[in-house]
């Protein structure tokens, strides 16, 4: 199948077999490998994206659901020079241990704070159940959202 999206803003037309997943696409196709295959089964975050403004498990989503969309992965967000605030907080709140999970993890959580006014600490934990970290214990990765989610609103325009 013919599938045309946009990544990190560059528009991409590509022939896929029909069953190809979001996640392969991306990585196999495009070679953005910042987004992990954990668990093939939806269940650890590692794979999220934002597909049209909104944090989706890109191990979930079909491609030929993304046709026409705008995807944005964690190469889009922020350079080495120029990082996003949800990454600078990430990393000065230390909320990274062996980073597999950090990329969907800080795609997660920049969609929890661009669509959630006045997150508390029960609310990110909440926001962020659905990815999961095997080194932190989270409190870091709660801390850094924190953080970030009071950046006068400059972690809400990532």
């Amino acid at each position: 199948m013919k599938l045309n999206l946009t990544v990190n803003g560059t528009a991409h037309s590509l022939d896929v077999p029909a069953n190809s997943l979001l996640v392969e696409v991306i990585r196999e196709r495009l070679r953005l490998t910042g987004t992990h295959v954990g668990c093939d089964t939806s269940q650890c975050g590692a794979c999220t994206v934002h597909l049209n403004g909104r944090s989706v498990k890109s191990c979930t989503v079909l491609a030929g659901q993304a046709d026409g969309a705008d995807i944005t992965t964690i190469e889009g967000i922020g350079t080495a020079d120029a990082l996003h605030p949800m990454q600078a907080a990430f990393r000065e709140h230390h909320a990274l241990q062996c980073g597999f999970c950090t990329p969907g993890m800080i795609m997660a959580a920049i969609d929890l704070v661009q669509h959630h006014d006045n997150l508390d600490r029960s609310d990110v934990r909440e926001g962020l159940e659905g990815n999961l970290c095997r080194c932190t214990g989270y409190h870091n990765i709660v801390d850094a959202v924190m953080a970030a989610s009071g950046l006068s609103g400059e972690a809400r325009h990532g």
